[in-house]
């Protein structure tokens, strides 16, 4: 399963540990992602989406509805 936000596209990052000796290995900062539930009121259902905390602000702010339209007409399957 991918680790990605369905509504903002964050993803994974991949980034350095530098330590003192200035020595480098890698390391991965993964997104804060959530399987929530929303009910959607026009449609009468519930929809599953992975999102990150900041994909949950954005539906609040802009409601279900419009999030759900805008992900339809980028082409996602919801």
């Amino acid at each position: 399963m991918a680790q990605v936000c369905q509504i903002t596209g964050k993803r994974r990052n991949v980034g350095m540990n530098v330590s003192h000796s200035h020595i480098r290995t890698k390391k991965r900062s993964d997104p804060n992602l959530h399987v929530k539930r929303f009910w959607v009121a026009g449609e009468n259902r519930w929809v599953r989406l992975r999102v990150s905390t900041h994909g949950l602000r954005i539906i609040n702010k802009r409601g279900i509805e419009a999030v759900l339209r805008d992900l339809r007409a980028r082409g996602e399957h919801v």
